[in-house]
């Protein structure tokens, strides 16, 4: 008679080298009794480096087809409409019925098309931002028709950064650009990502990196060389010529490299790969010119191009690395955002980012400072209005503790709110978009409604964040006069 085994087991057969019962081949982990023989008839030949070329222009034909799946006739990417039910739940703060008396009463208003007779009414975001407009003249001074902007203050420029590649970095500053933009807010988006996802989200198109944020921080040196010469011709010395390169870029303004996007108060300084030998090159420009301020540069040439007077905000997506691109947009940023993980990797490298933010800062500021003292100079110290991480792609069931635990040592330094991970989110990544570009008809109301709430509720810690400082600084400014 047959006996019976536990639940789950089989009975052994076989034998092992020492002669034992062993388990079926069938139990064992994928990694055992691999022939290799058979290894070697699924091996591919060597690659060399003319391989690396082929596999790029495989990704290239790739990203080709998935960017231009959300293209439109032209070949560029386009911003869909809002319905009626968007419009007053997100935008405009009034009950649908008195905003479709409104736009009744008011003809000359844009009065949005309809796909069937009689059907829901749908608006471009330029039709929404005149709407939005007529609402913040004509309606209730209590309603926030249009977001709080002290005058005469320049643009905010945020700059998300963290060295550790996947916590959402891209992502965060994309969505916080398109929740301001449809707030109401005018924005500057800069890549200085030579990967380029940015610039990919809002359709930018980068030929090389003249098109870039390069010509501006090679402006900057230019002009410093040229002081130089100055000083060299004043002793009766030889100057230093300027090369082409510099030569070229003293000619282009930051409006030559600013292209417009498919939102219509979203600009973009795009990226591409040959963005990256300014990494290269900076230093470059540094050992010869030792007094040149390399991390003032990016800040110099927006203001004396007149941008921060332009736009209301201007986000920075740094690369991630703390090279020379990062630390020009960790410079000229007035708030930092740095995105991460709640889990112990990410959690240790974003502590080893902090550390290297203040080595680098510290010693910018020690050198420069040396310096100032020997000339009886002012000396520098940077300052930022806010620091905050974020939690992203946050999963409650499982990461609970631990961001409990990240919040207990970091304090206000971690923002309160974490940014769930959403299948509205993973859907717009694979379609190069944004969420706030995705059609909730694709869906339905309720579930994009839930999948933007996380968005939503980050933009709104950023707000509460970016209007504090405003504020202090509105006051700051009431006080001196």
């Amino acid at each position: 008679m047959a006996k019976d085994h536990p639940r789950g087991t089989r009975p052994a057969s076989g034998k092992t080298a020492s002669g034992k019962a062993g388990a079926q081949v069938s139990d064992l982990p994928p990694y055992f009794n691999i022939d290799p023989d058979a290894a070697l008839a699924d091996l591919d030949a060597p690659t060399d480096a003319a391989g690396f070329a082929a596999i790029a222009e495989a990704c290239a034909r790739g990203r080709a087809d998935l960017a231009g799946r959300g293209l439109d006739d032209t070949g560029r990417k386009s911003l869909r409409l809002f319905s009626t039910w968007e419009i007053t739940r997100y935008l405009i703060p009034v009950a649908q019925a008195h905003f479709r008396r409104v736009l009744k009463q008011n003809p000359d208003l844009p009065q949005g098309q309809s796909e069937t007779e009689g059907g829901a009414k749908w608006f471009s975001l330029d039709e929404v931002l005149r709407l939005r407009a007529h609402f913040g003249a004509q309606g209730s001074k209590a309603k926030e028709y249009r977001p709080y902007r002290p005058e005469g203050l320049p643009a905010k420029m945020v700059a998300v950064a963290n060295f550790k590649g996947g916590v959402g970095k891209t992502s965060t500053a994309a969505h916080l650009a398109m929740s301001a933009a449809l707030d109401g807010y005018k924005v500057l988006v800069i890549d200085l990502d030579s990967q380029g996802s940015m610039t990919s989200i809002f359709g930018g198109r980068v030929e090389d990196e003249w098109q870039t944020a390069f010509p501006l921080i090679a402006r900057h040196y230019g002009a410093h060389l040229r002081a130089d010469n100055q000083r060299r011709i004043d002793r009766g010395e030889a100057p230093v010529p300027l090369d082409e390169t510099l030569a070229a870029a003293m000619d282009m303004r930051a409006q030559d490299v600013i292209q417009p996007t498919h939102w219509p108060n979203i600009d973009l300084i795009g990226a591409q790969l040959n963005l990256y030998w300014a990494e290269f090159q900076i230093p470059v420009w540094r050992m010869a010119g030792r007094s040149w301020k390399l991390w003032d540069a990016l800040t110099d040439r927006l203001e004396q191009d007149g941008v921060l007077d332009a736009y209301d905000l201007i986000f920075i997506d740094t690369p991630p690395a703390l090279g020379y691109l990062t630390i020009n947009g960790l410079a000229a940023a007035d708030i930092l955002l740095v995105p991460l993980g709640a889990s112990f990797l990410e959690f240790d490298s974003t502590g080893r980012f902090f550390d290297m933010l203040h080595s680098t800062f510290a010693s910018i500021e020690d050198g420069e400072n040396a310096a100032a003292r020997a000339l009886g100079r002012p000396g520098i110290q940077f300052e930022w209005d806010a620091v905050r991480a974020v939690i992203t792609r946050y999963d409650g069931a499982q990461q609970a503790e631990l961001a409990a635990l990240m919040q207990a040592y970091l304090g206000r330094t971690l923002s309160p709110h974490r940014q769930d991970f959403t299948a509205l989110i993973g859907q717009a990544g694979e379609q190069v978009a944004g969420i706030y570009e995705a059609d909730y008809r694709d869906f339905n109301r309720e579930t994009y409604a839930r999948g933007r709430e996380t968005f939503d509720e980050t933009y709104a810690a950023f707000k509460r964040l970016l209007l504090g400082i405003w504020r202090r600084e509105e006051q700051q400014r009431e006080a001196a006069e």
